[in-house]
């Protein structure tokens, strides 16, 4: 399967440039209380809001812009390279974005069942 490498080096190089926004923001990653705020915020923001982030003149306004727009690549990365059978090893920020999102998810989905009670 060399012809899927691509999906390795491209995840690495998305991590590295995530982990780098995450530096400018002053960002935790083992601290789950920040990574489920981070994700949700990430999760509220629409498109425009976060154009207008990445055309922001304030340095930590585009890089949050940035860390979102390149965690939409690297979930792209991981769909794809699962479609095709590909496996990727550990991508460590990705991992702890994705436990963060279950969290954040599981608590929408209890919140959205105690209303509907």
């Amino acid at each position: 399967m060399s012809g899927f490498g691509h999906y390795e080096r491209t995840a690495a190089e998305l991590e590295n440039e995530i982990a780098t926004r995450g530096v400018l923001l002053g960002l935790d990653w083992t601290d789950q209380v920040q990574m489920r705020a981070l994700v949700s915020e990430a999760l509220d923001c629409t498109s425009e809001q976060r154009l207008a982030m990445l055309r922001a003149d304030d340095v930590r306004m585009k890089a949050k812009g940035e860390l979102f727009a390149l965690s939409t690549l690297m979930l792209d990365i991981m769909r794809q390279s699962a479609q095709t059978g590909v496996r990727l090893s550990d991508v460590g920020i990705w991992k702890t974005l994705a436990r963060a999102l279950a969290d954040v998810s599981r608590e929408t989905a209890t919140e959205k069942e105690k209303r509907a009670d």
